[in-house]
């Protein structure tokens, strides 16, 4: 009995779960006339690929932002991780005098901020407006990422470096040799954070390199497309047009922006699952 009721208890835990991801999906696929009457919930009432098919119209330069999209996230969490993973060793050496002074100073960055136009000033100054660095350069360091990679290096036992260093290793050595290949679940873990907010990053596109079309995003681009679709018609003047084909429903709309954005980063989580999960519980417990 306890059995049956567990089962369906975890049932019930998976639908309420999937529920959401579902409903999106239907939508997306469903006919964005029909969408605006309500009711869907997970299969499309009215199937069609509609949404998607005005979606790549509208959206002309989507290859484009796609394709940097993709080379923004992948250079953007190698990068990323190389450096902060460097950071973090030279910080967990003991016998680096300034490692409590670089340790507050990181921390304080992350309570304090510069703002948006002292960051618009040096991003300018460095001469990154409108190139591909400005998605790599500013995410370089990031004082969270230093800091949690910093506390899994502590866990390290230290007679393996002492014992590299014994036997003729410099820091490049144990750091590459040693102290990476051994902190690859939370460098995993730091990868995927860095490359969900690289690939969900729209802002930085519409800020720092609006003006040249060869370096759109693809989250940019379907913002744009979701503003061009954006209606103050009613539903029911909606209804009373459906005979036209050119009424666009924000709603359906919305839905396959989510799903187009969505899908590619889902299909990279399974691959990175174990590690995240090892990684998001460190410090957990202290012996």
């Amino acid at each position: 009995m306890a059995d049956i009721f567990i089962l369906l208890f975890m049932i019930f835990i998976v639908v309420i779960t999937l529920f959401p991801f579902l409903n999106v999906a239907a939508k997306s696929f469903n006919d964005p006339l029909d969408t605006v009457k309500g009711g869907i919930s997970i299969y499309p009432r009215v199937p069609t690929l509609h949404n998607y098919r005005m979606l790549f119209e509208t959206g002309s330069n989507l290859p484009t932002a796609f394709r940097n999209s993709v080379l923004r996230t992948v250079i953007g969490a190698v990068t990323a991780v190389l450096s902060c993973s460097m950071f973090a060793f030279v910080l967990s050496q003991p016998y680096f005098i300034f490692r409590k002074s670089f340790t507050l100073f990181l921390v304080i960055t992350m309570y304090v901020s510069g703002g948006l136009i002292p960051e618009y000033m040096l991003i300018r100054s460095l001469g990154l407006i409108n190139t591909f660095g400005v998605y790599i350069i500013p995410w370089l360091i990031n004082a969270f990422n230093v800091i949690v990679i910093r506390s899994f290096m502590d866990t390290i036992p230290v007679s393996l470096q002492e014992s590299a260093r014994i036997d003729g290793a410099n820091d490049v050595k144990i750091f590459f040799r040693i102290i990476f290949p051994l902190c690859k679940p939370v460098l995993a873990t730091i990868a995927l954070f860095v490359a969900v907010g690289q690939w969900n990053s729209w802002f930085d596109t519409y800020v720092y390199a609006r003006g040249t079309t060869s370096l759109t995003t693809l989250q940019y681009e379907l913002i744009k497309v979701l503003d061009s679709t954006r209606t103050t018609v009613t539903a029911q003047q909606d209804l009373q047009m459906l005979g036209t084909r050119a009424v666009r429903s924000p709603e359906a709309i919305k839905m396959a922006i989510t799903v187009i954005a969505t899908v590619p980063i889902l299909m990279v989580y399974p691959f990175l699952q174990k590690y995240f999960v090892s990684g998001i519980t460190i410090g957990a417990v202290k012996e």
